[in-house]
């Protein structure tokens, strides 16, 4: 193993050659490191922080590592700590919340070590210069695909860099697919993170199949099971409604490129979630049908993955619940039901799903009706998942081949490790694992022949939990419809629909029927549309009497669900490894922790997952004394295999874009993160021209400053600020969100915000307050960038603008109209983007004086109260408070500091409120959190 010569030895846990190279790369220069999923990239970039921590001497800062990584990371450096015996190393330290004072983190930050810190708190740390930069031995930023311009983290990089160019300053990422998209992408990220160097190293790099593919590979079985053909009618029936969705889109005429959009492109990529982010600039324009058709292809793809994940009975009970959203409130016509639902492949989906789970069951003595009448009983069928009964022979196997062919003993334990793809799926093969082998039905017992695993019992109790679920559904259904139908009969009345029809379809509509069990008994919907058929009293009778609980059944636990721990003692014990059978869900870079911990002989893959693959491999590549067999299982001929070859298709085709570009990229010199500027057009910035009056001339070389409030570091605008070479001044403001000079304070709102302001009230209190301390107090009004300058939404036609302007109350403009005859001074900016923001704020400095930060804080505080005592309360709590009428800028502090929490501030009476904040106030605050969600 590779170790670093310092004063004291240091062990590091890199065994393969790739990770002793990458190591050895990494220690000697600055790069952006791309790994392939699954080879593990914590565990380089852990032993790289251990070489750093155990010299005892540095300040190591982790950018964008989440609450799970950080655990992770926490531990491993203790674990190398002790095995290292280093003295000097000092562990993980996180700082992840505001309730740590300022004292508290300045004397952690001068003790050193390795530190985890949310970009929010950095940033802010860095500029105020709370963490020195200079003093920052390096910064490790993980997930370095998320970094774009204008985020937090692009910000912490670029002031760590002007600050520090004796540094280090390290990117890692596994996720090569988003360094692909747009034009010279991986030279545009490089440029945000100040690197010059890509280090790639995908699974066909010479060094890591050298390092998997030698005499110590795994074996593994590959397992294709046959669809049953329900599920191959259901999946072909889906994959008809996406086509068919696809071609609505394209007559849409939206302006998407859909024409290389094929049936096969839109099940193996985020078909959905792209389609939605090309038409976020125009969604206002976009019709309604258009918006529904993009939410049903999200529907359907859930529905392809609930095929086949989840058991007949819970499939058919997720369709329901599909069904049941997608059916319009009373009121409604037809055309507000989504296209799929109406096509005949929606009618196989509905019925074979209900098929799969029971069917009719003809009289005794009579043949299969063949004239289309209706059977009086039914009669459960309850198909199985073909993979249950595979993995049941899998599991019989294992032990057959422990018994007959026992292997030398290795370090491996005898343990079974199932992983599978969701904690639901893990719950679903526990609970066949346990009761495969009761049979309830007396009819298994025959000719002494030993009866095969079987679901039977666990399928009947679904489908007794299904039946009683299905009376409460709809009833709950019935209930919501009976609580809407107040508002609808309102807008519908505003629309002014006074024929003999009105919150009904045309007495002529069509209906279409789902289930294709039974027809329908009543007479039309109140709505006139698609309605699910239910199936009779005397018919559920029939099948519940078929499915009742037998001997077997009463000899069977019941599932804990809350453990109160009494007498644990009496039950603890620790598991024989050798006989444990561990089922996990797929979890990233922590399924390299399981199969450490776990250290498994037989690994079943009930899923396939490319990252996991490659986990086995560099674990079994790692360990030569711990063999290990890998089953490979996957329905042949489904999406799920379609999406497995596509996966490791897109990321091999990412890798080899990524090495192309880098071998025609030019290498960026400019790597200091100052912004170019001419000393004399610095010097002259400030020049005052206007002399009349007795005004004299002033020149400044000093750099603009603008007093920010640190919560605004949410946003971008501050990041461009600082890259307009601007100084920003991260302050606690109590009025206005930015300060440019000693008379201009703005209040910045994004839409959504300035909706909520105006709702509860807060923006006419914050206008006021500008107005008392400021003389030129100014609403600056951000648009998003990727989406349209515009608050006049786009009517889908002329009756919907008249429908929308007979409500003028609720207009978004005239409640801004009213804000400026309210208040005359108030001054209100448009900005298109947070670009567009940073130019108005530097033509709004020109030739104006510098704000005084100490001044700006101490605006709108009352006598004796400390401008950074709201510092040591976590800030997400007091803007929810902020949002509460009643409550001000003046006094929500008295409130912050008399309760503990939000929970607190609910329960308080009428009468403690008007003491902490005022008759009127409290009367509000009161109000607000009494009011009943039903009323009007």
């Amino acid at each position: 193993m590779p170790a670093e010569k310092e004063k004291s030895p240091v062990k590091l846990s890199l065994p393969l050659e790739y990770q002793q190279d990458l190591f050895h790369e990494l220690r000697s220069e600055d790069e952006l490191v791309l790994l392939a999923r699954g080879l593990g990239l914590l565990r380089v970039v852990i032993n790289l922080l251990h070489s750093y921590d155990a010299a005892g001497n540095n300040l190591i800062v982790i950018v964008g590592a989440d609450e799970r990584e950080n655990g992770w990371i926490g531990e491993a450096l203790a674990e190398h700590a002790a095995v290292s015996k280093s003295t000097m190393a000092r562990g993980l330290s996180l700082v992840n919340t505001d309730a740590m004072s300022v004292g508290t983190r300045e004397k952690m930050y001068s003790q050193g070590g390795i530190f985890s810190i949310t970009s929010r708190i950095l940033v802010v740390d860095l500029l105020s210069k709370l963490l020195n930069p200079e003093t920052v031995t390096g910064l490790i930023v993980l997930h370095s695909e998320r970094i774009v311009a204008t985020s937090i983290e692009a910000f912490i990089i670029r002031i760590y860099r002007q600050m520090n160019k004796a540094g280090f300053l390290k990117a890692f990422s596994d996720n090569p697919e988003p360094f692909t998209t747009g034009f010279a992408p991986l030279s545009n990220m490089l440029r945000n993170l100040f690197l010059r160097k890509p280090s790639l190293w995908p699974r066909f790099h010479i060094t890591v199949a050298r390092s998997l593919e030698g005499r110590k590979r795994a074996e593994v079985i590959e397992l294709e099971v046959p669809m049953t053909d329900g599920m191959k009618d259901i999946q072909n029936a889906v994959l008809e409604c996406v086509e068919v969705s696809i071609g609505e889109l394209r007559k849409a005429d939206t302006g998407l490129e859909l024409d290389d959009w094929t049936l096969d492109s839109a099940l193996h990529r985020s078909f959905d979630v792209i389609i939605r982010r090309q038409l976020d600039p125009i969604w206002h324009r976009v019709s309604f049908r258009t918006r529904q058709i993009v939410s049903d292809l999200t529907v359907l793809r859930s529905i392809l993955h609930a095929l086949l994940t989840y058991d007949a009975v819970s499939f058919n009970k997720y369709l329901d619940t599909i069904l049941a959203a997608h059916q319009p409130p009373p009121g409604s016509t037809r055309q507000t039901q989504s296209p799929w639902l109406f096509l005949d492949a929606a009618n196989t989906i509905f019925g074979t799903a209900k098929r799969r789970v029971y069917s009719g069951k003809p009289a005794e003595g009579e043949t299969p009706v063949s004239s289309g009448a209706i059977p009086d009983s039914l009669r459960p069928v309850l198909e199985e998942q073909p993979k249950w009964s595979l993995l049941a022979e899998v599991l019989e196997e294992i032990e057959r081949d422990n018994y007959l062919n026992p292997v030398l003993r290795d370090d491996s334990n005898g343990t079974i490790l199932i992983m599978c793809s969701d904690q639901g799926t893990c719950r679903q093969l526990r609970e066949y694992l346990q009761n495969m082998h009761v049979h309830p039905a007396e009819e298994y017992q025959k000719d002494d022949e030993e009866p095969k695993p079987s679901a039977d019992f666990m399928m009947r109790r679904k489908l007794r939990n299904y039946l009683d679920w299905k009376k409460d559904f709809a009833r709950v259904s019935a209930s919501l419809f009976a609580e809407n139908q107040k508002v609808l009969d309102g807008f519908t009345d505003q629309r002014g629909n006074t024929n003999g029809y009105r919150g009904k379809g045309p007495p002529n509509k069509r209906r279409r029927v789902r289930g294709g069990a039974a027809a329908a008994g009543a007479g039309k919907p109140v709505n006139g549309s698609l309605q699910l058929v239910e199936d009779k009293e005397s018919q559920v009778a029939s099948l519940m009497a078929d499915i009742q609980p037998t001997d077997a059944d009463a000899m069977q636990k019941d599932e804990v669900i809350v453990d109160s721990l009494d007498d644990m003692e009496d039950y603890f014990e620790l598991y024989e490894m050798n006989d444990l059978l561990v089922i996990h869900p797929y979890d990233g870079d922590m399924d390299e922790h399981v199969l450490e911990e776990v250290r498994p002989r037989y690994v079943i893959m009930y899923e396939p997952d490319a990252a996991f693959i490659r986990r086995v491999e560099v674990y079994r590549s790692s360990h030569e004394d711990r063999n290990v067999r890998v089953y490979f299982m996957y329905y042949g001929g489904s999406v799920e295999e379609q999406r497995y070859l596509s996966a490791v298709r897109r990321e091999k085709d990412a890798f080899t874009r990524l090495i192309k570009e880098k071998g025609n990229m030019a290498v960026t010199h400019t790597l200091d993160g100052a912004a170019p500027t001419d000393p004399q057009e610095q010097f002259l910035r400030t020049v005052n021209t206007r002399i009349a009056g007795g005004g004299r001339l002033a020149a400044t070389a000093e750099p603009p400053r603008v007093v920010v409030d640190v919560r605004e570091f949410r946003s971008s605008l501050p990041s461009l600020l600082h890259g307009r070479s601007m100084v920003v001044v991260p302050c606690m403001l109590t009025v206005g969100d930015y300060v440019l000079t000693p008379t201009i304070c703005i209040e910045r709102k994004s839409v959504r915000d300035l909706i909520s302001s105006f709702k509860n009230g807060r923006l006419f209190n914050q206008a006021e307050t500008m107005l008392q301390h400021y003389k030129h107090p100014m609403l600056l009004i951000e648009f998003d960038q990727n989406k349209s300058f515009t608050l006049d939404p786009f009517a889908e036609n002329s009756f919907e603008k008249s429908i929308k302007s007979a409500d003028d109350s609720r207009d978004l403009q005239s409640k801004i109209v009213l804000l400026t005859i309210a208040f005359p001074r108030l001054k209100i900016i448009w900005s298109s983007s947070p670009y567009q923001t940073a130019e108005i704020f530097a033509e709004l400095k020109n030739k104006q004086e510098e704000p005084d930060p100490i001044k700006a804080v101490q605006v709108g505080l009352g006598l004796g109260e400390d401008p950074y005592e709201q510092q040591s309360f976590n800030t997400t709590p007091q803007d929810m408070l902020r949002a509460v009428p009643g409550v001000t800028a003046k006094n929500v502090m008295r409130v912050v500091l008399e309760v503990g929490d939000m929970r607190d501030v609910s329960n308080l009476s009428e009468g403690e409120l008007d003491e902490m904040v005022g008759r009127e106030a409290g009367r509000q605050v009161w109000r607000f959190f009494n009011r009943s969600v039903l009323d009007d």
